[in-house]
């Protein structure tokens, strides 16, 4: 069985995923953009799968950026229609 990681891996690797408001706008606040959230997921570490997490199973990912700063990242699978969503980003302290 996949996990939960490489799923949504594969799910963005097909381009079908979202990006949800709330990382639109953590994103814009941070000076980042999304695509490099989206393109760093293929190199990015696990942190943990959140498998029960509500609404939707979850992950969160560690990556670096292009300048050197490192991030982690929560991405989401939607079951229903088998798209990945990436729910939010913020600083790594």
């Amino acid at each position: 069985m996949r996990s939960l990681f490489a799923t949504i891996q594969q799910v963005v690797r097909d381009d079908r995923f979202l990006i949800a408001w709330h990382a639109d706008e953590r994103c814009e606040e941070r000076g980042i953009t999304a695509w490099q959230i989206v393109a760093g997921l293929e190199s990015a570490r696990l942190v943990r799968e959140r498998p029960h997490s509500q609404p939707h199973p979850s992950i969160v990912v560690r990556q670096m950026l292009a300048d050197g700063s490192e991030v982690e990242a929560v991405w989401a699978l939607l079951p229903a229609s088998q798209r990945a969503m990436l729910v939010t980003v913020y600083w790594v302290d």
